[in-house]
């Protein structure tokens, strides 16, 4: 591992993450930036913003963002929100707002 960088409670499922994910795992850094950057999803926003900090603490220990890759991509289930909508009859209906941990690891490809 050369960098990391993680988002905690990031406000959508990780069911929806990890299609998205799924994607990009083992892909070199400029590839899958291509691939976020021309998909249509909502997490590509989370893992666009994920990735430039990864490679940004990449190029902070001093390596060339043309020589990464995404080595090690998870998506965790983080709390979920409880909460209540009014339904019919003056009954309550439970509605969770899932969360999510994202964390991202960029290694040296080998040649």
């Amino acid at each position: 591992m050369i960098a990391k960088a993680e988002q905690k409670f990031v406000r959508i499922s990780s069911p929806k993450i990890r299609q998205v994910m799924d994607l990009i795992r083992f892909k070199d850094v400029l590839t899958a930036q291509a691939i976020l950057n021309n998909l249509n999803k909502r997490p590509k926003e989370y893992l666009i913003k994920i990735l430039k900090s990864a490679i940004s603490n990449a190029k902070n220990k001093g390596f060339d963002s043309r020589q990464l890759y995404v080595s090690k991509i998870i998506c965790n289930i983080g709390p979920t929100w409880k909460r209540f909508k009014a339904a019919a009859f003056g009954r309550a209906a439970p509605i969770k707002k899932r969360t999510s941990h994202i964390r991202i690891e960029l290694d040296l490809k080998a040649e």
